[in-house]
């Protein structure tokens, strides 16, 4: 069966027609192009019924629309459907030479629609390139979780800041994933991992995390090359953000020390990862699988004199010189809090002594279970060691600092049930 075409006129351009979509985010040519078409298409099933008998040919490097009815040809007075059929005396007026029972093809004026059409056909267009636009921010993310981004801080709310990427597209920081001393103002650069891409309603939501193990891992990651290159092995990392980290290493290479090469000459390695941190202190120790000496190394600085370890319930007795108790607490308690969360285990810290160091014990080694306020009230009278202050009675040390009676009772206590046998 013959098709023949009718003459058309010149065909429209859509660049002047839709000169608000030509610039495009995260959209390819030929997916606008099979937009466009879908869009047109959709138009046309509205007007007519049906797009089936209609082709819709888009010309990408002008620009150029042309849309062609196909019509079979029926005598006159058998017409059935005007949108798949046409009667042949007014087929003749597209083409004299045209008979009954071929197809004849010919073009729809895009100015035919109408406007209320073609109002449509934009409101079509711009919602699917939207929804195109934002599965594809979606998709792009996705992809990235657990990798390192920047954006230009835009705004900052009580909860969150809102952070916009090269592209303009908006990544969350929320308050709990901020380092603590974090400040920026608005233009400011700000980096962190990807941790979370939401969906919800088709309306994605990028969440950005500073303060999570992985955005330390890969600062390292982009700051050391024998990390980045995989020759050292980052197998763990605890964290308390902005305060201090403690980062377990494992070289590949027997001629590589992990340590050195991350620390870097005089710090030089680190330094960069230290001030994206804000002055985050971080310990970078050997790894090992032999859990005495990994606990050891954990508490770094501490010297540990002896440990008892239960393997099954993960817990570990450590027992220290008087003076090293406090290395192993640390300031805040942070460095044994670190070592449980590097290690995994349980680590609870004992004093050892005998009766020969009883008197050495001075009462700073006590300040994570008595105030600093209340030691350096002892110490102006005189009293720097537990021994001393065990000496008086309860009333005489109430006499002599103006300390609450509930005050001494707590003081009394620890020192007694450290000295208890």
């Amino acid at each position: 069966m013959a098709t023949k075409k009718a003459a058309s006129e010149q065909p429209v351009n859509l660049i002047e027609i839709f000169s608000e979509f030509k610039e495009l985010k995260g959209i390819d040519r030929q997916t606008f192009i099979n937009v466009l078409e879908e869009s047109f298409r959709n138009v046309i099933a509205k007007m007519y019924g049906s797009d089936a008998n209609y082709d819709v040919i888009i010309n990408p490097d002008k620009g150029d629309l042309e849309i062609y009815r196909n019509r079979e040809i029926v005598a006159d007075g058998e017409l059935e459907d005007e949108n798949t059929q046409i009667e042949f005396s007014e087929a003749q007026k597209l083409d004299d030479e045209c008979e009954i029972g071929e197809d004849i093809t010919d073009k729809v004026e895009f100015q035919s629609f109408g406007r209320r059409m073609i109002l449509n056909l934009r409101q079509t267009l711009a919602s699917k390139i939207l929804e195109l636009q934002k599965e594809n921010l979606y998709l792009r993310y996705s992809d990235m979780l657990g990798h390192v981004v920047s954006g230009e801080l835009y705004q900052v709310w009580k909860r969150e800041m809102l952070l916009l990427d090269e592209d303009g597209n908006e990544l969350y920081l929320p308050k709990q994933n901020q380092i603590p001393s974090d400040f920026y103002r608005k233009g400011d650069t700000v980096r962190g991992v990807v941790v979370q891409v939401d969906n919800k309603n088709q309306n994605p939501k990028i969440i950005l995390s500073r303060t999570s193990p992985l955005f330390l891992q890969r600062l390292f990651e982009q700051e050391i090359p024998e990390v980045h290159d995989g020759v050292i092995e980052i197998k763990n990392i605890a964290r308390i953000p902005g305060e201090r980290a403690k980062v377990a290493v494992h070289s590949f290479d027997d001629h590589i020390d992990p340590v050195g090469a991350c620390v870097g000459v005089k710090g030089a390695r680190i330094h960069g990862i230290v001030r994206e941190l804000r002055n985050e202190n971080i310990d970078v120790i050997n790894y090992t699988t032999n859990t005495n000496l990994y606990i050891q190394r954990a508490l770094a600085p501490a010297r540990i004199s002896s440990m008892e370890i239960d393997e099954e319930n993960k817990h570990a007795n450590v027992y220290l010189k008087p003076d090293e108790v406090s290395l192993a607490i640390g300031k805040g308690g942070f460095n044994i809090k670190l070592a449980c969360m590097l290690t995994g285990y349980q680590i609870d810290v004992f004093r050892e002594m005998d009766n020969e160091d009883l008197d050495g014990i001075y009462l700073d080694e006590f300040n994570d279970e008595i105030d600093q306020w209340v030691i350096d009230a002892l110490k102006q009278i005189g009293l720097d060691t537990a021994r001393a202050v065990l000496a008086l009675s309860a009333e005489e040390l109430a006499e002599r600092t103006d300390l609450e009676d509930e005050t001494i009772d707590h003081v009394l206590s620890v020192l007694n049930a450290e000295f208890a046998d």
